[in-house]
C-alpha cells in the first residue's frame, strides 16, 4: 500500500517517473495558459455575469483607491516579463537534461496550484468578491512560502519565475486586494494603517536579501514598491505614502545590487560573517589524499 509520501504532490523528492514527468509537463502548460489568457484578458476587459460591481483589474484597482493602489502600466509589465520568464521554467521540464527536468518537476505542484489560485483569484477579484479573493491570495501565500523555504536553491531561471517571482506579487497582492476589502479605503485610520504595515514590504525583502542573499526577491519588491509609489504619487502628492514607497524601493534596489553584483562575479557577500574558503584553498583535512 503506497504511503502518504507517495501520494502527496507537495513532497520532495529526488527524482520523478516517466509519467510524473509527463503529467507536470501536460499540468503545467495548461495551468499557466489558464493564468496567462485569464489575465490579460480581464486586463482590458470586464466580466458579464455575476451580480455585484463588475469591472477590469485594472479598472477595481483605480474605482477603490487605497495606499496600496498600484500603477497599472508598472505592475502590468512585471507580470508580462514573469509569465515571459515562465515560459523558460516550462522548458526546463522538455529539456535534455534530467537534472534540469527533475529540478523543474520539483516545484511544479506548487506552480500548477500557484496557476489555479491566481486563476481565481482574478475571476473573484474583477467580479468585486474581495473577501474570497484576499483568502485565495492567502493560501497561495501559503503555497508559495512553502516552496520556498523547501526549494529556494535551484538555478535562477527556476527560482525567479515559479518562486520569487510570484511570491513577492501574492505578498504586495495581499495588501493591496485587503486594502480594498476593507471599506472607507481613503479614510485618516486606514491611511495611518497603510503608511505603518508599507514597510513591511522592506522588511520582507531585507529578510530574503540578508538572510538568503536572494536578489530576485529585493528587485521583485522594489519594482512593485516603485509601482506603488508611483499610483500613490498620482493619488495624493501631498502624503506620506508614496515617499515611504520611493524609500522602500531604493533601499532594497541598493541592496539587491550589493548582492548581486558579486553573485555573477563569482564571489559572495558575507554580511560580517567569516565566508567558507574554496576547495582549493582550505587546509587538508583527516583522510585527505
Amino acid at each position: 500500500m503506497a504511503n502518504f509520501s507517495d501520494l502527496n504532490p507537495f513532497a520532495k523528492r529526488e527524482a520523478h517517473s516517466p509519467t510524473s514527468i509527463t503529467t507536470y509537463k501536460v499540468l503545467t502548460l495548461l495551468s499557466w495558459v489558464l493564468s496567462v489568457v485569464t489575465t490579460v484578458y480581464y486586463d482590458f476587459e470586464s466580466p458579464h455575469d455575476g451580480h455585484l460591481i463588475r469591472r477590469t483589474i485594472w479598472g477595481q484597482n483605480y474605482a477603490h483607491r487605497s495606499g496600496f493602489t498600484q500603477n497599472a502600466t508598472i505592475t502590468s509589465i512585471y507580470w508580462l516579463v514573469l509569465f515571459i520568464l515562465q515560459l523558460g521554467y516550462i522548458g526546463h521540464l522538455f529539456s535534455n537534461d534530467s537534472a534540469k527536468v527533475n529540478a523543474a518537476a520539483s516545484v511544479g505542484s506548487h506552480f500548477i496550484f500557484n496557476n489555479l489560485l491566481h486563476f481565481g483569484w482574478v475571476m473573484l477579484f474583477v467580479r468585486s468578491h474581495f473577501i474570497w479573493s484576499e483568502i485565495l491570495l492567502i493560501i497561495n501565500f501559503i503555497n508559495l512560502t512553502s516552496l520556498y523555504f523547501r526549494h529556494n536553491a535551484y538555478p535562477k531561471g527556476i527560482h525567479m519565475p515559479a518562486v520569487s517571482g510570484p511570491l513577492a506579487w501574492t505578498f504586495v497582492a495581499l495588501y493591496w486586494n485587503g486594502a480594498i476589502m476593507v471599506p472607507a479605503q481613503h479614510s485618516f485610520v486606514a491611511r495611518i494603517f497603510a503608511n505603518v504595515f508599507i514597510w513591511s514590504i522592506l522588511v520582507y525583502g531585507m529578510f530574503f536579501i540578508v538572510i538568503y542573499k536572494d536578489y530576485t526577491m529585493g528587485f521583485n519588491l522594489s519594482v512593485l514598491a516603485a509601482s506603488l509609489g508611483v499610483a500613490q504619487f498620482f493619488d495624493r502628492v501631498i502624503a506620506f505614502q508614496w515617499i515611504f514607497a520611493f524609500t522602500i524601493m531604493a533601499v532594497l534596489f541598493v541592496f539587491t545590487v550589493i548582492v548581486a553584483v558579486p553573485a555573477w562575479t563569482g564571489q559572495e557577500v558575507s554580511w560580517g560573517r567569516r565566508e567558507t574558503q574554496p576547495d582549493a584553498e582550505r587546509a587538508p583535512l583527516l583522510g585527505d589524499n
